[in-house]
This record gives structure tokens, C-alpha cells and sequence, in this order.
């Protein structure tokens, strides 16, 4: 793999060398040395300059370039050297060996932004330290999918995942910039395998675009390689689905997509050439939904989940509670009286309590204050005129003689 790998680079530039190749590949100055020297005494490249012991420039001969056009047609991948299935496989076994499970204090401490109850709160950490799944339901606005998103924080120390994995010629692209968070990790003496990057605990959020098809290998025609589906990417960290039952697929189908990967940690997927792989799965799978669960899936997928957690609507105390951590996060002081007018409002419109709406309110409280070009300020004016906004006006009401010939 690693001299088919520096062939293809070799046939993408004018020259390489030693230093070159092995930043490319992410492998070591010997190792690459030894990889250029092998491909030139099969006259695949040319020394073309040595400035010194281990270190020389290199081009591709003719009978090189027929034979990297022959790999390209096969693979057309070129960066980081990949590690074996088998290799990856056993460094997630040994990783997840060896880290401890969450503590009750880490979970609270993650979920502090929150305002749950102390079930929830316990029902969340019970999941995050066992690996198992968690389901998140209830009306909207009252915290799921927050729940999901800082539940991360939870997970201890960092992770080590490959750049990409090799199964025979195929290559899967594992880490993505986009969706993981590096690490940075001294490394003097040269030790650490540069294949292998360390990440931050990933957590990979999919909503309503999600179908069965972003779950299996992605195939790249014009790289002709894979690019790992997005619950693999989320392996040592969080997987959460959000907005569950809003997907084009049925409910159904996803879940019975998601069953073998949660009861036995593997998934399997299916290569272009037919062969079937199995691949290690190790995630804390989060469902949130705003649907009840007899709607959206059966008993049997049910008792299959590892925890459930209602969040309904906050009660008044919790919505004040809310209301003042957040106006602390922004720094502006709530005055003696205002959650309880805005609370008699709600309960004069029937309109029931959400935990999403003290932020939602102050953010239009802040709006309306930098429109105005004046400090946040929270009074009953501008939180009058953040409600209309935000709720908005109810129609204006017929005039009673109207009413009546509209009735004749």
C-alpha cells in the first residue's frame, strides 16, 4: 500500500522527496526512504538528486507512470497512508478498554446549561457511561435536542481515529475536518504513528435530510474511494438523530437500519465489488423526536433502547430558573416582577411553557436594543414588543355588524 501510495504522488507532481513523501503520507523519514528506494531499484521512479543520507529528489520514470496509471484506475486516493480494518478494529477495542466511564459529576457538569430535572439528568449520565442508546421525547422546545448535543461533554479524554482505512485496495476516509475536532499532541521524539489523528470526543448531528443510503458507504467515483457514512464518523463519541420521524424514509426502515449496529456495536457494509466488511461501531446513539413513541416506532424496537427520557413543558419555577441563567449568561439584570408578568401573559393566552422561550424572548429583547442602538435592557416594553414578535398579533377580531350579515 505505502509504495503504491508514493507512486500516485509521484505521478502527480514533477519531483518528489524523501521529506515530501513523508509528510504526504504521514509516515516516518526512513520508512519513506526505504518505500522511494524500493519503488526505484523496480525502476518505477529515478534519483534525479541526493543532498544527503536519507534524503533525495526523485521523478517518475515511463515504465512508472503506466503502472500508477493502472493503481489511479483502481484507486484514485492519495494522502495519509491508510491503517488495516483489523488495525483500527483493535485500537477502538483497546481505547474503549481503557477509558473510564463517565462519573455523575462530568454529566452534571455537561448538562449544567440545562434545566432538567434530576432523573433526567441521571437517565442521560446512565446511557453516556454504559455506551447504550438513549431516546429523547416530548413537545418541541423543551430541550432535546440540547440534551443530545451537550450530553458530549460528558464523554472523558480525547479519542484516536485514522485518517483513512484500507480494506484490500478500497480506502475508507475516516476523519474529516468538518466533523472532527483535532487535537493537538506534542511529539518531540518522533514516536507517535502520524497515521492516526487525536480528536476531541466527535458528535455528528443528522435531522430530517437523513436516508437510508447516507448510512452506507459513500462512493466517491472521481477519487474512486469511500468516504465513511456519517454514524462511523461519529464512532467514540455522540450520534444523535434529531427530529426523529421527519426523515423521507419511514420511521421503520431507520430504525431497523440502526437495530445491529446498537445490540452488537458492528456495522456492516457492502464495497463496490461486492465484498461485505464488518466494522466496529462504539457511539452513544441519541434519538430525539417531538412525536410520541407509539407513533413513530413499535414495542420491539422500544425495549431494544437503552434509556428513555421525557422532557415536557418546564413548570413556572423552572421557566424563571431558565429566564435568569440565561439573562446571567448575557450579563443584563431581570427586574423584580417581570417573569411573573410575562408568566400571567402566558397563562391569559392558554399558551403553554416552553424551555426554549426565555432565551428565544431575550435574543428578541437584544435584537430590538441593538436596532435601537441602546444597551440590552430587559423591561416590560421591550419584552411587550419581543412577545408580538416572536408569537405574533392574533387577528384582528370582526365588527359585531359584520359578524351579523356575514350570518344572514
Amino acid at each position: 500500500v505505502l509504495t503504491d501510495l508514493a507512486l500516485k504522488l509521484a505521478y502527480t507532481v514533477a519531483r518528489i522527496n524523501t521529506e515530501w513523501v513523508a509528510e504526504q503520507l504521514h509516515i516516518s523519514l526512513p520508512l519513506a526512504d526505504e518505500v522511494l528506494y524500493h519503488l526505484g531499484a523496480e525502476g518505477l521512479i529515478q534519483e534525479t538528486l541526493k543532498t544527503g543520507p536519507g534524503r533525495a529528489h526523485y521523478s517518475i520514470t515511463p515504465e512508472g507512470r503506466e503502472t500508477a496509471e493502472r493503481l489511479m484506475d483502481v484507486c484514485r486516493y492519495v494522502g495519509p497512508a491508510p491503517v488495516s480494518l483489523n488495525a483500527y478494529a483493535a485500537m477502538l477495542r483497546w481505547q474503549f478498554a481503557n477509558t473510564p466511564p463517565a462519573k455523575p459529576e462530568q454529566v452534571t457538569a455537561a448538562l449544567s446549561r440545562l434545566v432538567l430535572t434530576p432523573q433526567a439528568i441521571q437517565l442521560a449520565g446512565l446511557a453516556v457511561s454504559s455506551g447504550r442508546s438513549l431516546f429523547v421525547f416530548g413537545p418541541p422546545g423543551n430541550g432535546k435536542s440540547s440534551l443530545g448535543r451537550q450530553i458530549r461533554d460528558a464523554l472523558p479524554g480525547d479519542y484516536w481515529i485514522p485518517y483513512c482505512i484500507s480494506v484490500g485496495d478500497s480506502v475508507i476516509r475516516l476523519f474529516d475536518d468538518q466533523s472532527h475536532e483535532r487535537v493537538d499532541v506534542p511529539d518531540p521524539s518522533g514516536t507517535i504513528d502520524r497515521r492516526w489523528v487525536r480528536i476531541r470526543r466527535p458528535l455528528i448531528i443528522v435531522g430530517g435530510e437523513l436516508t437510508l443510503e447516507q448510512l452506507d458507504l459513500i462512493y466517491l467515483p472521481s477519487l474512486r474511494s469511500y468516504e465513511a457514512p456519517p454514524h462511523l464518523k461519529a464512532s467514540g463519541g455522540v450520534f444523535l438523530v434529531d427530529d426523529f420521524g421527519r426523515e423521507r424514509i419511514s420511521p421503520d426502515q431507520l430504525l431497523n437500519r440502526f437495530i445491529t449496529p446498537m445490540e452488537y456495536q458492528v456495522d456492516y457494509f457492502t464495497l463496490n465489488t461486492g465484498q461485505k466488511i464488518q466494522v466496529p461501531l462504539r457511539h452513544v446513539l441519541v434519538i430525539a423526536t417531538n412525536l410520541s413513541p407509539e407513533v413513530v416506532t413499535d414495542p420491539a424496537f422500544l425495549r431494544r433502547i437503552g434509556y428513555r427520557i421525557y422532557l415536557g413543558p418546564p413548570s413556572p419555577s423552572d421557566y424563571a430558573r431558565i429566564f435568569h441563567l440565561y439573562a446571567q449568561q448575557l450579563k443584563v439584570a431581570v427586574p423584580d416582577g417581570l417573569i411573573e408578568w410575562l408568566l400571567e401573559r402566558y397563562r391569559a393566552q392558554e399558551r403553554e411553557l416552553r424551555a426554549c422561550e426565555p432565551r428565544d424572548l431575550i435574543e428578541r429583547a437584544r435584537d430590538i436594543c441593538r436596532f435601537r442602538g441602546q444597551p440590552l435592557e430587559l423591561n416590560k416594553e421591550i419584552l411587550d414588543l419581543a412577545w408580538t414578535g416572536y408569537f405574533g398579533t392574533d387577528p384582528p377580531k370582526k365588527p359585531e355588524k359584520a359578524k351579523a350579515a356575514s350570518a344572514g
